[in-house]
């Protein structure tokens, strides 16, 4: 079962959501309000490959021509993504703790409802841990790919 969320987070996540949406200078997908937590969706989350249904994704904008994304991710209480090794991109990532916590290996640092975290490229994290459900928001930026190794500005 989803974790609720409190009026107050939800508009705090949509005005993240709206703000990072303004920001792309190429078009994402668009949709009017819908909650992706309620369980009319569902049937739209979809089991991460290899994480024995500890781990579900709903993809809530794309940009087909960058690559650009905006998704959701549920861990389930008890999931653990060592299987899936650390990991690292090319791009830089946004990432919101919406609800639960998260262990992440590589800083040794639970996070919790609220913490945020911009990556650059080349950053590594994890892998994860969670005790209770938890659910991330992550805004990937494929379309800013770096040279691994040099600077990004």
């Amino acid at each position: 079962m989803p974790l609720p969320l409190l009026e107050k987070e939800r508009n705090y996540l949509w005005c993240i959501l709206v703000a990072l949406n303004d920001a792309i200078t190429m078009p994402k997908t668009t949709a009017s309000y819908w909650n992706t937590l309620s369980p009319g969706y569902s049937d739209q989350w979809i089991v991460v490959e290899g994480s024995e249904g500890m781990m579900t994704q709903i993809t809530l904008a794309m940009d087909e021509a960058t690559g650009d994304y905006t998704r959701l991710t549920r861990f389930s209480a008890g999931a653990d993504t060592s299987s899936f090794g650390s990991q690292v991109h090319d791009y830089p990532e946004e990432i919101y703790i919406i609800a639960g916590r998260l262990y992440d290996q590589a800083f040794d640092l639970w996070l919790e409802m609220g913490h945020y975290a911009s990556r650059p490229p080349g950053e590594v994290h994890g892998p994860f841990i969670t005790e209770t459900e938890c659910i991330v928001l992550e805004c990937s930026y494929p379309s800013q790919k770096a040279i691994l190794g040099r600077p990004t500005h």
